[in-house]
């Protein structure tokens, strides 16, 4: 009785996890297929690429989202110190660490670049 409520939860989620599946197959099943040595390029819009396809992005980006992370984490940490578990614990402190180990990385990578 309990589990007949559910019914509708349940063909919601079956369809929300079949439809990106569905459609994406159907796009590969009806889409026009020309191939062509220019299309076979890194850019698909009919131009010829000019340069390399690699860029590097800057140093700053990087800070600006780790910043953005740990503010967040800062506003929820009384939170999450008193109340987690210690597999919460861990995983908090476990993931700072990686952060302080990338950002030392990333640091000494530009100071590298930059001489």
């Amino acid at each position: 009785m309990v589990l007949e409520s559910y019914v509708p939860v349940v063909i919601f989620a079956v369809v929300a996890l079949l439809f990106p599946l569905g459609t994406f197959f159907a796009t590969r099943l009806f889409r026009p297929d020309h191939p062509t040595p220019l299309k076979d390029l890194t850019y698909e819009c009919g131009e010829v690429p000019e340069g390399v396809a690699q860029i590097q992005f800057h140093f700053q980006y990087y800070m600006f989202a780790l910043i953005f992370v740990l503010l967040l984490w800062a506003f929820a940490w009384g939170g999450l110190l008193n109340s987690a578990s210690p597999v919460a614990k861990f995983s908090i402190f476990l993931f700072l660490g990686i952060m302080f180990v990338a950002t030392q990385y990333a640091l000494k990578k530009e100071e590298v670049i930059q001489i």
